[in-house]
C-alpha cells in the first residue's frame, strides 16, 4: 500500500476509485465500505484509494474555537489506522492535513480541485451521513449530480450493524469509555490493539519491588507513545503483547499519563501505554526490547487509572493488578478447556 502526504505526488495514481473519511478505528462497517471499494476499483481497472484527514476535522475545529471538549476521543494512531487500511487490501491512502484552506473550501471546489484534478476519481464511495466543504454544505445528492454532470459513479453505502447495533466510531469510543472490550471486539472484528515503537521511559518500573523476594527486576514496562492527546481508552488493561517472542505474551498495562509519577519526567504530558509482561523474553537481555515494534492486544479492563500516595503504594497496586490479571487468564483458560471436553464429549 502507497501512502501519500497530500495529493501533489508524481507516484499517485492518475484515476482511482475513491472513498472518503476519517476511519478512525477501523470497524466493520469500515471494512464492508472497503471491500465494495476494492471490488468497484478492480471493475474499473483502477487502484482503490483512501482520503482521510489528520488532524481529524474536529481536532482543528476545536482548536480553532478553543473548545477541546468538541475534539473526538481517538481510537486510533494514524500508524494503527494505516496498517488496518493495508490489511483490508487499500491500494492507496492519501493522508490531507486538515486546516483552514480545507475547511473554506466550497463544495463546488473541492469537487474540482481535489476529486477531479488531485486524485482523478472514477468512482467515489461515501456513508449515508456524507458531508463536505465549507459549513458541510456537500451532501451525497450534489456529490451524485455532478458526477453524472462530470462523469465519475458516485454510489453511497447505508449503515452497517451487528446484532442491531449500528457500527460506528461513536459505538467503539462509547464501548471503549465504560471499559467494555467485548463489545468493542464485536464492532472492531478484532481485539483492540495498539502498536508502536517501544520508547524509553525513567526506567523506574524495573527499580519498583526488586528488592522483595521474587520480584526478579522489578516491573519492567514496555513503552509506546500514543500520539493523540485525548484516547477514547484509559486504565489498567489486561493485555497480550506481540513481537517479541514467538508466542503472545502475556501481561498488564496502564494507558494514560501516570496520575502517580513526576509529570516533568522524560514523558510527562504525553500519554504512553506502559505494559509489563509477566515473563520476560530471556534473549533480549535488559534493554533489547527499545525500539522494538510491538503490538498490544487490550483485553480486559481491570480499572480507572488510581492516584497512589508513594512508591509502595504504587508498588503494591500493581502487584495487585498483576494477581488479578493473571488470575483471569487462568479463568480463561479454564473456560477453554471445559469448552473442548464439551466439544469432545
Amino acid at each position: 500500500m502507497k501512502v501519500f502526504r497530500g495529493f501533489h505526488h508524481p507516484d499517485l495514481a492518475p484515476a482511482c476509485a475513491l472513498t472518503i473519511g476519517n476511519f478512525d478505528g477501523v470497524h466493520r462497517g469500515h471494512q464492508a465500505m472497503l471491500a465494495l471499494l476494492r471490488s468497484e476499483a478492480a471493475h474499473r481497472g483502477v487502484p482503490s484509494c483512501v482520503m482521510t484527514f489528520e488532524p481529524h476535522p474536529r481536532d482543528y475545529f476545536a482548536k480553532a474555537l478553543n473548545k477541546p471538549e468538541l475534539a473526538p476521543a481517538r481510537i486510533a494512531t494514524l500508524r494503527d489506522k494505516l496498517q488496518e487500511l493495508e490489511r483490508c487490501g487499500v491500494d492507496q491512502v492519501v493522508v490531507v492535513p486538515f486546516g483552514a484552506q480545507l475547511a473554506s473550501q466550497s463544495p463546488e471546489d473541492f469537487i474540482q480541485h481535489v476529486l477531479i484534478q488531485g486524485l482523478g476519481v472514477r468512482y467515489v464511495l461515501v456513508g449515508d451521513d456524507f458531508r463536505f466543504g465549507a459549513q458541510r454544505a456537500g451532501d451525497y445528492a450534489m456529490l451524485d449530480a455532478t458526477g453524472q454532470r462530470l462523469g465519475f459513479d458516485v454510489a453511497r453505502m447505508n449503515s452497517y450493524e451487528v446484532r442491531g447495533l449500528r457500527v460506528s466510531s461513536s459505538a467503539v469510543r462509547e464501548a471503549l469509555n465504560r471499559g467494555d472490550l467485548p463489545a468493542v471486539q464485536t464492532l472492531l472484528g478484532r481485539p483492540y490493539s495498539i502498536s508502536g515503537h517501544v520508547v524509553h521511559g525513567r526506567k523506574l518500573g524495573r527499580e519498583l519491588a526488586a528488592s522483595a523476594e521474587g520480584a526478579g527486576d522489578g516491573f519492567r514496562t514496555l513503552n509506546l507513545r500514543f500520539s493523540h492527546w485525548k484516547p477514547a481508552a484509559s486504565g489498567i488493561f489486561v493485555v497480550q503483547v506481540h513481537g517479541l517472542a514467538g508466542q503472545p505474551l502475556k501481561g498488564v498495562a496502564n494507558l494514560g499519563i501516570r496520575p502517580s509519577l513526576d509529570p516533568h519526567d522524560v514523558n510527562g504530558g504525553r500519554v504512553l501505554l506502559e505494559t509489563h509482561a509477566f515473563d520476560w523474553p530471556a534473549e533480549l537481555g535488559s534493554e533489547g526490547g527499545y525500539g522494538k515494534i510491538i503490538r498490544v492486544d487490550l483485553l480486559h479492563k481491570l480499572h480507572d487509572e488510581l492516584q497512589y500516595d508513594g512508591l509502595a503504594a504504587l508498588t503494591q497496586g500493581i502487584a495487585k493488578d498483576c494477581e488479578v490479571a493473571q488470575a483471569w487468564f487462568a479463568s480463561r483458560h479454564g473456560e477453554t478447556s471445559r469448552q473442548t471436553t464439551r466439544d469432545r464429549i
